[in-house]
Formats: C-alpha cells, structure tokens, sequence
C-alpha cells in the first residue's frame, strides 16, 4: 500500500506561480513513475506531468514551458513548479504513483487562478 499526501494548492493571480507537493509513504517500490493530472467537475481527469524514478520528465502540451515536475528520491516526494499560471489552469491536481504492480491516487489540492 502506498499513501499519497499532497500539499500547495491555493489561490493565486494569473501570472502568478504555485509548487505542489506529493509525498509517497508506505510500500514504495524504487521503480515508477509518479506524475499529476488535474480535473475540473464533470469532466475527465487530463494528465499534466510526470516523472520517472530515473528522473525523466514527460509534459503535456499545454504546461510545457510553464510547468517543471521534479523528485527528490530520499524524501519519495514529487514536486510541480508551476509559473506563468493561467486562469485556464484552475483544476483540482492529483498525484499519481505507478508501479509495475499498483497505481494509487492522492486526495486531490485545489488550485484557482483568478483573472
């Protein structure tokens, strides 16, 4: 089992920036990938970043330039920069840990970018 704690999300201008957080506990295996998605109501849950754990980052389109995900592998922690921020961008963001064996979701952290 693998328990997925995210932190950051908030309230922020457009323009602004915000760093999302996500700490991995429990039975962690040393090869995934972890990344984000976000989700607005009623709509599906899009992918935004992720990383692997040999530190190879993947991006969708709509991030690229604005976004940077990083991991801090002693820590199991994963990380979201985000610059530039766009009201566009406002969506509930959840972590995802994947392995060869599980995948697992954390809580979700709010982030609003007003106009």
């Amino acid at each position: 089992q693998v328990h997925l704690v995210e932190s950051g999300g908030g309230l922020v201008q457009a323009g602004g920036s915000l760093r999302l957080s996500c700490a991995a506990s429990g039975s962690a295996s040393r090869v995934n990938v972890m990344g984000w998605y976000r989700q607005a109501p009623g709509n599906q849950r899009d992918f935004v970043a992720s990383i692997t754990s040999t530190g190879n980052p993947n991006y969708a389109d709509s991030v690229k330039g604005r976004f940077t995900i990083s991991s801090d592998n002693d820590k199991s922690t994963v990380y979201l920069e985000m610059n530039s921020l766009k009201p566009e961008d406002t969506d509930v963001y959840y972590c995802k840990y994947r392995s060869i064996l599980n995948t697992y979701w954390g809580q979700g952290a709010q982030v609003t970018v007003s106009s």
